[in-house]
């Protein structure tokens, strides 16, 4: 059987994502006999028959009265050859964040377009939300075929458009239609010139693994345990990598090594452990490490200034001017934006935190080169960020020099109080005056 396969779908609003995965859902017999029986009392829709696939998915009353996915729905089903959590995420711009949400954690994005619209604004930017959280398997279901007579062309065109969008992703464009069925469970007779498998074939099928133990290792400190005055240990969950006992490893930000002593579980010790495995490790020397340090074998990345991909998720917009808590693994620190975004916009910023974190590039490691954004004042989830790079002394490859005056605002917005805010400006203006 094929490992856990984690899927999300997208795309615009009225594309039929969600009859979609209730007729996937239905055909493939996940649900049980009594919900069959709810969707039936509530279908309404007349157009969508005796059952309206998409209430399998759409649960809440809002979702029902205006036929839209607002919040992510995840659902659950197995088939002979693979288990399957599956993300139904909504296509309205203005649920864009939910859409983020539900790609963050899948393996595999099905991207639906109606064949008789075509590639539409929403589309392309689901695709890119996609691919900045790393997903580079594709399934383009074009739907809605039966209205357009399933017309080759249609279908080639919308496909070869899509190509140029996904470079360097894979991408397996599939024909149907999720109202009757078509290339849904089973391969139509509707489009006898279209090859591959089915949907539910693909999805049985595609292999996505990401094998986290063969990255460097990565073991984010969630807590120091120390029940009494002969045991400490770092409890926390492999980001990624490999532990063994006897390992040499290095504590970051401090830079400080010790070899693994013991690799300590609830059901007792262990000689290795992997990602994503939770384990508590004790250290032959005891060096300061906290909450929030990582233990690595290759070194990562480790400063105070990245370059970063966001995607914003609050009505209040992004305030270069404004302190935001920045959350990256276990450590939370403070941090500013250089870039002001909107609502569902996305875009490159430069980050600046006020200690030290240690990360990998996103595209690396989806654990280390992630974080999320925290309005102070509401704790509301502000923004995603896939970390790009780091930026060496605060100056980005190709940019400009920060000038003095923008160092001095800079270190005044910082400081914790005017007193504070008085001293750091002082002792800058000696250094520069030097």
């Amino acid at each position: 059987m094929a490992g856990l396969l984690r899927i999300c779908t997208a795309g615009s609003v009225d594309d039929g994502k969600s009859t979609l995965i209730g007729r996937m859902l239905h055909d493939s017999q996940s649900v049980y006999e009594d919900q069959i029986h709810s969707v039936q009392a509530a279908s309404k829709n007349l157009a969508a028959g005796p059952i309206d696939f998409s209430l399998f998915t759409d649960g809440l009353k809002a979702e029902r009265e205006q036929g839209i996915t607002i919040d992510v729905a995840y659902r659950y089903f197995a088939t002979a050859r693979r288990k399957v959590i599956l993300a139904d995420t909504p296509g309205h711009e203005q649920y864009t964040r939910n859409m983020a949400t539900g790609a963050s954690t899948a393996d595999l994005a099905i991207l639906l377009v109606d064949a008789r619209e075509g590639v539409k604004v929403q589309s392309r930017r689901h695709a890119r939300i996609a691919r900045l959280l790393g997903i580079t398997d594709f399934v383009l279901a074009v739907n809605k075929m039966d209205l357009v007579d399933f017309d080759r062309e249609v279908f080639d065109g919308i496909r070869d458009e899509f190509d140029e969008m996904l470079t360097g992703a894979r991408c397996h464009a599939i024909p149907l239609s999720a109202l009757h069925g078509d290339n849904v469970i089973t391969l139509s007779d509707r489009t006898p010139w279209f090859e591959g498998p089915s949907l539910l074939e693909y999805l049985e099928t595609v292999d996505v693994s990401r094998d986290l133990t063969k990255l460097p290792l990565r073991f984010p400190v969630q807590l120091v345990l120390r029940p009494n005055d002969a045991f400490r240990g770092y409890s926390g969950q492999l980001a990624s990598g490999t532990v063994r006992v006897g390992d040499r490893v290095t504590a970051w930000p401090s830079g400080r090594s010790a070899r693994v002593q013991r690799i300590v579980t609830y059901d007792g010790d262990l000689d290795m452990a992997f990602a994503p495995m939770s384990v508590t490790l004790t250290l032959d020397d005891e060096i300061d490490i906290s909450r929030g340090d990582l233990l690595a074998t290759d070194p990562p990345d480790v400063g105070q200034h990245f370059e970063a991909e966001v995607v914003w998720m609050d009505e209040r917009p992004l305030d270069p001017a404004r302190v935001y808590l920045l959350k990256h693994t276990t450590r939370t620190v403070t941090a500013e934006v250089n870039h002001a975004l909107l609502l569902n916009q996305i875009g490159t910023v430069s980050v600046s935190t006020s200690r030290p974190l240690v990360f990998d590039p996103y595209a690396s490691n989806r654990i280390t080169g992630g974080f999320i954004l925290i309005d102070t004042s509401t704790h509301f989830t502000a923004g995603a960020g896939m970390i790009a790079h780091a930026v060496r002394d605060g100056v980005a490859p190709g940019t400009t020099p920060v000038t003095a005056a923008e160092r001095l605002a800079l270190l005044a917005r910082r400081a914790g109080s005017d007193a504070d805010a008085i001293k750091a400006v002082e002792q800058a203006l000696e250094e520069i005056l030097l």
